[in-house]
Order: C-alpha cells, then structure tokens, then sequence
C-alpha cells in the first residue's frame, strides 16, 4: 500500500514538473489589458444605439416594438449562435487572431451603421457587429485560464468585466458630449462620406478605433494551453456529451444568469425613458448616467474578484457564485424601483445601487463557470454559456420593454396598473407607458432568478465536490 502510495505521489509530483509554467505576470497582464480594452470598445459600439433612439425613430420611422428589435435581436441572433462556432475555433486554433480579426469586423460593421438609409440596412449591419463581438469572452475565457492559476484567475476576469462599466461609462459620456455639440445640426457633410444627418455620424466616430485595436492585438502571445489530459479531445459532440451528462449543473448555473442578462438589458431603453418619463434631455442624461456609472461599477466589479480570489485561496471554492447570487438580490428590486421614481435624482441614486448589484453579479459569475469546466471544452462551453444568455437577455430584455410600451400607450394594459403603483408609491402620478414596460421586466423575470438561488448554489456546491473527488 506504502509502495502504491509513493508511486501515486511520484507521478503526481512528475505531472506538475511537465506542466508548462504559467507566463510571466508581465505578459499575462499586457494579455488582459488588450483584451479589456477590446471588451471596453465593443460595449461602447454594443450600446451606442442606445442614446441614438430619438434621431434613429425620428429619420427612419420605426415604432417602440420595431425599435426592440433593433436594439436587441438583430445584435443577438449572431452574437449568441455564432459563438459556439468561435468557441470551438478558440479550442482549436490560434485565439489572438481570432480576436484580431472579431474586433476588425465589429469595429468596421459599427462605423457602416453611420451610412446606414433604412431600417434594414440597420438591421443587417447590427448583426454584424453581433458575430464580430461573439468571439471575444469565449476566447478571453479560455486565454485567462492558461494565463493564471485558479487562485489569481477572480482578479484577471474582475478587471476584464471592469470593462463593462467603464465601456458604458465613457460611451454615455462621450457620445453625450457629441450629442451636445451636435445639438441643432441637421446635416453634416463629411468628405468621401458625403451629406449625413448627427446621428450617424455617431456612428463612424465610435466605429472606427477599434480598427487600429484589432492590428495592437497581433502583438499579444498566444499562451500555452494548461491542463490538457493526453488523449483528450476538445470535439463539439464530446463537449455537448458533457453538458449534457451534467445537464442539472449547468441548467441551473445558466437560467439564472439568462434572467439576470434579461434584466440587464432593459438599460438599451434607459436613455428614452428618462426622455419621455421625466423630459430630460439626452446629452444630460448620458453625462449624468456615465458619473453614476463611474463612482459604482469599476470598483465594485474590481472588489468582487478581489474577494472572490481571498476566499478561493481560504478553500471556499463556492465563493465567486455565492458572490453573484448576492448580488441579483440588490439589482433585482433596484431595477424594478428605477422607472417609479418621482424625479431624475431619486431615479439616479437608485440606478446606482442597481449597477452595483450588476457588477458584483458579473465580476465573478465567469469565474465560478471556469471552476466546474474542464479545460479542453472552456472556450467551447463559454460559448454556450454566450449564447443562451444572449439569446434570452438580448431579445427578450429590449424586445419586451418595447412591446410593453406600445400596448401601455395604447391603454390596452395601462387601466388600473398605474392606480396601483401610484398607491403603493406615492407621488408617482402619470407614468408613462415606457417606465411601466421597464419597471415590468424585473418583476416579471428578476423575481426567477431570486426563487433559483437557493437550487443554483447547492448543485454548484456538488458539482464542486464531485471535481474534487475525481
């Protein structure tokens, strides 16, 4: 038995000395500060319609339900299905150029919205900007993990995710300042552009750094993959298998986060609604917004991971999801209350504990879903991981909102609801249809996610256990 136990120790001590070292801190760290800066563009070039509703509606024509799906599915339906191709492909090939390329084409797709004509030409370059944008976090998963050890990795994804808030942030504030200097401008005439009206010139400012990105990001080294087992094969039908197999684990890790996305995504329509809900002016807004932004999301989102990692290295395994969960407590309720607020100050200090709530769930959801994934299926499995939330968050967030709003507006569903807020909020007078659609969507999808908690935690917990065993 001593015998077996030595041998069992030597080839435990031999498998460790024949992994490759992890890289220098130096270069994993210049890694992930490309990789957040490619993830901070891409949210600004996500969410720039977003404060472009108005002059969009106003030019082209297009309802609150048309404008839903603009904001969500033609975005969505290619970020979320091409993401399992491109995940696979960052299992397989070289995934720094798979980055270069994704951040050409978004960037590039971005820029044509600003010579978009019509609703359609819209339509098809936002699913553009949906399939260049689907294969960065895939890749980035699968970079982190084989650049840091498990106990650093809650940092790395923490500063990553940073670029969420910051990318909303400088793109409320930026693009609010624009819209300041283009107030009262009807056509712009740009050379080799020709006559363009303020709004798409947006577009092309936003869209076109990221261009000199994509050629910065060649000069990362790709890393070494970790951990792969001798044999093991990083097939699609073999991944599927897995997932399948652990189907329990992963339906409750994921639901949640798809409803949590839902949620998220209702801000597409923040700008519009502080427009007709309180007659707040856009640029206004996006300055107001991008301060909030600031002072509660980059270091919420930098703490969480930061606490996440400590715990991880105390042995508490199940911390980085014991860490988003608490965090859906808070933006749940907060994302509800927004809308019902009775002035822009009131609504703003509550949106700021919603985004805190948001980061705290987005700082360190990713780090839990590497913990439970074998690494020859994490690019694969981030993918999957994309792809539901998007699907789920990005048409059913901004879609819903949309349909809401036109059938409150209508006064089909208007009767009686507004009576009842206003008697369990008073001062609440007059809503609109579009604050009611955007207070229903927490309501409606935010109170799952609080009744999956409890089931989500515990099979983490035992899927944690059965990875240790084995």
């Amino acid at each position: 038995m001593l015998q077996r136990a030595g041998r069992t120790g030597e080839a435990s001590l031999m498998n460790n000395l024949n992994k490759p070292p992890f890289p220098s801190p130096k270069r994993s760290w210049y890694m992930v500060a490309l990789l957040t800066l490619a993830y901070f563009i891409s949210y600004i070039d996500r969410t720039v319609i977003g404060l472009l509703v108005g002059p969009i509606q106003a030019d082209l024509g297009v309802t609150d339900s048309q404008m839903g799906l603009l904001l969500g599915l033609a975005f969505g339906i290619f970020y979320a299905t091409m993401g399992l191709p491109l995940g696979w492909l960052a299992d397989r090939t070289r995934r720094v150029s798979i980055v270069s390329c994704a951040i050409a084409l978004w960037s590039a797709a971005t820029a044509l919205c600003g010579l978009a004509s019509n609703y359609l030409h819209l339509f098809l370059l936002r699913m553009s900007v949906g399939v260049g944008e689907a294969a960065l976090s895939p890749c980035t998963m699968s970079m982190v993990a084989d650049s840091f050890p498990k106990e650093k990795r809650g940092k790395a994804i923490a500063v990553y995710s940073m670029a969420l808030s910051l990318g909303t942030a400088t793109a409320y504030y930026a693009i609010g300042a624009l819209l300041a200097a283009l107030r009262g401008v009807e056509v712009l005439d740009w050379p080799l552009v020709g006559a363009i009206r303020p709004w798409q010139a947006v577009f092309i400012i936003v869209g076109v750094p990221g261009l000199l990105l994509a050629l910065a990001m060649l000069t990362v080294r790709e890393p070494v993959r970790r951990d792969l087992k001798q044999g093991t094969s990083s097939a699609p039908w073999l991944m599927f298998r897995y997932l399948f197999s652990n189907w329990k684990t992963y339906l409750t890790f994921v639901l949640p986060f798809c409803l949590m996305t839902t949620v998220a995504y209702t801000h597409f329509w923040m700008p519009e609604m502080f427009v007709r809900t309180w007659g707040m002016e856009a640029p206004e807004f996006a300055k107001t917004k991008a301060i909030v932004t600031l002072v509660c999301a980059p270091a919420t989102v930098f703490s969480a991971g930061a606490l996440s990692d400590y715990l991880v290295r105390r042995g508490q395994d199940n911390a980085p999801l014991a860490i988003a969960v608490a965090g859906t407590f808070l933006f749940v309720p907060t994302g509800f209350l927004i809308g019902l607020m009775p002035g822009t100050t009131s609504a703003f200090i509550v949106l700021g504990m919603s985004l805190v709530g948001i980061a705290t769930t987005t700082a360190t959801g990713l780090t839990a879903l590497l913990m439970i994934t074998p690494p020859q299926f994490r690019g694969q499995i981030s993918a999957v991981y994309y792809m539901a939330i998007s699907i789920t968050g990005l048409t059913l967030g901004p879609s819903t909102v949309g349909w809401l709003s036109d059938w409150f507006n209508e006064g089909t569903g208007f009767a009686g609801f507004d009576a009842f807020l206003e008697s369990v909020f008073p001062g609440v007078t007059g809503l609109k249809g579009l604050a009611l659609a955007f207070a229903s969507v927490p309501l409606i999808y935010g109170s799952i996610v609080l009744l999956l908690a409890p089931v989500t935690l515990r099979c983490f917990r035992r899927e944690l256990a059965r990875i240790g065993e084995n």
